[in-house]
């Protein structure tokens, strides 16, 4: 093919001969380059011709078929014999289906490399960017005229970097000519169907595959499968004449020879029909662009008591808008069973039916929580309790837990000051209008969630009220407000009024964590804040509240919120006219939600709906704190077991995970890992979350032809893998350089979390992880459950631990992320939120809300720049080694053995009743008390070195001052060894801070 010459023959009959050559698909050949040169110089691609002749000039026609616009873009050609660039270069009639590149011959006879689709890498390395390079004129005049007396250069075959990277086959286009004669020899068609194997996922929106066009549609698919297999394959659609309208599949039995039946009931298509993330059914409309190609993934689950045999059926695909087309289908079934399904195979797309997975969704109560009580309006549920009114809403929240978090007593702690309530205001009268409850009536009084129902009305507007709680304390409402006739409102006001003795901490409303302010005013401003609510409470009482309506989606979050807000609520929101403002009233410290004036039209309905999360979860695990010693990084296990560590967190990008969110590749590996630690009495837990996922994941194209279910919309860009493959539409999130791993992000709540809870399931059964880690979450509370019911399943530990950088930026809409998290809190084992949190010039009451996770029930760990030891003892907090700099935690682990931290009840300085007080407010003191001694954590928050005294109650110490002393134990890069007097001034150094051991 190299011998024909673009100067000798026009373009258009250059192309013409190649599609009569092709028409029966007669392709270059594709060869996986093995990694032999280095892309991010020089490209993914090359054509490896070979030169003949002596003369200072060869072309080459390179029929490469490509599906992106190479209009500009630069060749490069390299020299194979030297490795040298020649700069002698031209190019002529670029088109996606071919281009004629003239170069000079520097060493003779041999093989040349012509890469076209250079590039450069721009921007951090773990959010690069790759540009391609623009042609731009490298040769020098004298040999640039010597070009129309070219000898031929033999094209060999087409390289890509490796197979990862390669076109082939399903992203080498048909040309124009070949589409054109399909066409001419298949009239009178509205739309085609090709089949495709599972193998071969279809992954160009707006090409035809160049191998399906010689033969053209073929309305007939042939398979094999396994007995018991999670089999699949495709239709592509292709509109010739119009769009198409809400495409849909009808499939019939399959059925052999001898009349066994596969029922059309184990039959779905994965694009039109399924199960949404949270247990409900998914009906998606399918519309194709004429011209466009969709992917259409049939799902078969063979069952498994199938009779081997060749089964025969039919599969029809209708269009509003077209005639039906019936596509025969034959799957021979072998006589053997699969193993798991097939799902141990994920390239064979096994997992597929994982994205309509039920499991984990019935809502059973998680320990350590308990079953759901009712008795008459009043629902308890763990250390909680909940008083309904008629209305609906809350009469009274109640917490039992003590303000030292270990322990729950039978005192109740109020939260609300008063009953959680509404003012609807009529315009006319200025007054509220009164609405008439009809009482409350329980719809479900389950062990895991109790639901009730009432109704409020006058001759105006109707309050429908429909309420939930779970066993967590999790709480939802849908309150539907409708006119029954025309009416004016001056305002809707929301009221949450707070016990003021449960209200001393705010977070959220643009308020970093810490002391409530006494006033906050806020307004809704979706666009740039991911803000919706507040928590507000004290460590041993508070509620967390969001508001929403009808329409809300979860946003994203982690440096992506800007680019997927929060939609703004239409009636809290109002057009902007709505917001919150929270200040002392009377006895209360009142949250009041307000919409401002609006009008109302009979008929008209709005949904004024939110949730609360009542705090404390449970009461913190002290002793799981200071046995459980987390190692985050991959590391010999020797190495690893002679630190101390106890659990070892493998990362993604490690030789065990090495794919972000997708540890399905390196199994093989991992399990050995996980056998390994094991038998070492070591517990190992894996990096994988839901945020963005891995290029390398088998399903990327199977859920690319989702649309945007799974994967968000966006301006594309990034690594040349993603421009490459992708194209456009999707955003480009992290990468690890090292492995070339491009993740893409996920568009939020979707199938893809099913997957994920099945995912973790058979990383359980399969692997034995012991849990996971979390680094930022992108699902709900309904995935977290799920995940946790599956962790923990047959006395598996599902130690889960969640990492979050500080959310409060510009780029993740000024959140706090305890507020952002709070409703995965419940099923968590620790926090470590360090990441870009301050841990020098920030209250204790941020570390205590924010960081701590002590009035959530749950302890923590820091991470930027090691932390501050001293503060962080404070909370019960070490660092966490070895991941950041001076983190090394084995001093204090020491330490903590030393004194037998285990058996001890932790008395934190915000606890009135702690036995140990310093004279400086600025210098707090946290006990930690077992028989006959105590551990004094002291940590100074003053703005210079100071010198302070103890105030002792020994009573309460439960030691005898005669016979006590107090001694500072040696503790590496902390403190000396030193004793103190009963009575002795002790000095603090700023920012710094004792253990102080008193027995």
């Amino acid at each position: 093919m190299s011998k024909i010459s673009s100067r000798k023959l026009p373009l258009t009959l250059i192309i013409l001969f190649f599609a009569s050559l092709t028409a029966h698909a007669q392709f270059l050949k594709y060869v996986n380059g093995n990694n032999s040169w280095n892309p991010d110089s020089l490209g993914n691609h090359r054509a490896v011709v070979n030169v003949t002749t002596v003369g200072p000039v060869c072309e080459t026609f390179i029929f490469w078929r490509r599906h992106d616009d190479p209009t500009n873009k630069s060749v490069i050609v390299v020299d194979a014999k030297t490795n040298k660039r020649i700069f002698n270069v031209k190019t002529e009639n670029i088109s996606r289906e071919g281009g004629t590149v003239y170069f000079q011959p520097t060493s003779g006879p041999g093989k040349y490399y012509i890469y076209y689709m250079p590039y450069k890498v721009t921007a951090r390395s773990n959010y690069p960017n790759a540009v391609y390079y623009q042609m731009q004129n490298t040769a020098d005049a004298a040999w640039l005229e010597q070009t129309n007396h070219a000898d031929n250069a033999n094209v060999l075959y087409l390289e890509s970097v490796n197979a990862m990277n390669s076109f082939y086959p399903m992203e080498v286009i048909a040309t124009k000519a070949e589409v054109a004669r399909m066409l001419h020899l298949n009239p009178g068609k509205d739309y085609f169907v090709f089949t495709e194997d599972r193998a071969y996922p279809i992954k160009m929106p707006h090409d035809l595959p160049a191998h399906w066009v010689p033969q053209g549609p073929f309305n007939k698919f042939t398979g094999t499968a396994l007995k018991g297999e999670n089999y699949s394959y495709q239709l592509g659609i292709y509109p010739v004449t119009t769009d198409l309208k809400n495409i849909s599949l009808t499939f019939s039995d399959l059925k052999d020879a001898a009349g066994h039946r596969i029922p059309a009931t184990v039959m779905s298509c994965l694009n039109t029909n399924g199960t949404k993330y949270d247990g409900t059914p998914l009906t998606n409309t399918v519309n194709v662009s004429k011209g466009d190609v969709q992917a259409l993934w049939c799902l078969v689950n063979i069952p498994a008591k199938a009779i081997a045999g060749a089964y025969k059926g039919t599969v029809t695909v209708k269009a509003d808008n077209a005639p039906a087309t019936t596509i025969g289908i034959g799957i021979t079934i072998q006589n053997k069973q699969a193993i798991n399904s097939g799902v141990n195979d994920p390239q064979k797309q096994t997992r597929l039916t994982w994205l309509n997975s039920t499991l984990a969704q019935q809502n059973d109560v998680i320990k350590p929580y308990t079953p759901l009580q009712v008795d008459a309006q009043t629902i308890s549920l763990l250390g909680r309790k909940v008083i309904l009114n008629n209305t609906g809403f809350p009469e009274q929240i109640q917490t039992f837990f003590t303000p030292e978090m270990t322990e729950t007593t039978t005192t109740p702690k109020n939260i609300l000051g008063e009953n959680i309530h509404f003012h609807i205001v009529n315009a006319t009268t200025h007054k509220d209008i009164a609405l008439k409850s009809q009482g409350v009536t329980f719809t479900q009084k389950d062990p895991g969630t109790v639901k009730w129902q009432a109704s409020n009305t006058s001759d105006l507007l109707k309050m429908d009220v429909n309420g939930s709680i779970e066993f967590d304390g999790y709480m939802n409402y849908t309150v539907k407000l409708t006119a029954l006739a025309d009416v004016d409102l001056d305002d809707t006001k929301f009221h949450i009024p707070f016990d003021k003795a449960s209200a001393k901490y705010l977070m959220g409303l643009g308020q970093k964590g810490g002391l409530r302010p006494d006033t906050v005013k806020w307004h809704w401003d979706v666009a740039t804040k991911n803000q919706d609510g507040a928590w507000i409470g004290e460590v041993n009482a508070g509620l967390q509240y969001s508001l929403r309506d009808e329409n809300y989606v979860r946003p994203l979050n982690t440096n992506f919120y800007l680019q997927k807000p929060l939609v703004l609520p239409t009636s809290w929101g109002n057009g902007g006219k709505g917001g919150m403002l929270i200040t002392i009233k009377g006895k209360t410290m009142l949250a009041e939600c307000y919409t401002g004036p609006r009008s109302m039209k009979k008929g008209d309905e709005l949904y004024y709906n939110f949730t609360l999360l009542i705090t404390p979860f449970h009461t913190i695990n002290t002793d799981f704190q200071w046995a459980t010693r987390f190692y985050h990084k991959y590391n010999k296990l020797d190495t690893i077991k002679a630190t101390g560590a106890t659990v070892v967190n493998i990362h993604h990008a490690t030789p065990i995970n090495p794919y972000i969110n997708y540890p399905f590749i390196a199994h093989d590996a991992m399990k050995s890992y996980i056998d390994s630690a094991h038998r070492l009495g070591l517990k190992v837990k894996i990096y994988n979350t839901v945020r963005e996922l891995s290029n390398s994941a088998y399903e990327t194209f199977p859920m690319r032809s989702l649309g945007h279910e799974i994967y968000s919309t966006g301006k594309g860009g990034g690594y040349s893998w993603l421009q490459e493959h992708l194209g456009s539409d999707y955003i480009a999130a992290w990468y690890v350089p090292e492995i070339k791993d491009a993740a893409i992000v996920n568009s939020g709540m979707s199938r893809w979390h099913n997957y994920y809870v099945e995912g973790m399931n058979w990383l359980v059964q399969n692997l034995g992880i012991d849990g996971i880690y979390l680094d930022d979450v992108a699902f709900d509370r309904i995935t977290m459950k799920r995940v946790k019911r599956v962790l923990t399943q047959n006395g598996h530990p599902g130690i889960i631990d969640l990492h979050s950088a500080n959310q409060y930026n510009k780029n993740d809409g000024f959140n706090n992320s305890a507020n952002l998290y709070m409703e995965h809190f419940p099923y968590l084992s620790r926090l470590w939120f360090g990441e870009y949190f301050d841990y020098e010039n920030n209250s204790p009451d941020f570390f205590l809300t924010e960081v701590s996770g002590i009035p959530f029930g749950l302890m923590g760990e820091m991470l930027q720049g090691g932390g501050n030891p001293w503060r962080g003892m404070v909370f019960g907090m070490t660092n966490r080694m070895p991941w950041s700099d001076n983190a090394d935690p084995r001093p204090i682990w020491k330490a903590w053995d030393y004194f037998g931290m285990t058996g001890t009840k932790m008395i934190g300085y915000w606890v009135d009743a702690n036995p140990v007080k310093t004279n400086n407010p600025q210098v707090l003191a946290t006990v930690y008390k077992k028989q006959g001694k105590a551990l004094i954590a002291i940590a100074s928050w003053a703005p210079a070195d100071t010198n302070i005294k103890l105030t002792i109650n020994w009573q309460a110490l439960g030691i005898n001052p005669n016979t006590a002393r107090i001694t500072a134990p040696g503790i590496r890069n902390f403190q000396p060894v030193q004793t103190f007097g009963l009575n002795d001034e002790i000095p603090v150094l700023k920012g710094k801070g004792w253990m102080l051991v008193v027995e």
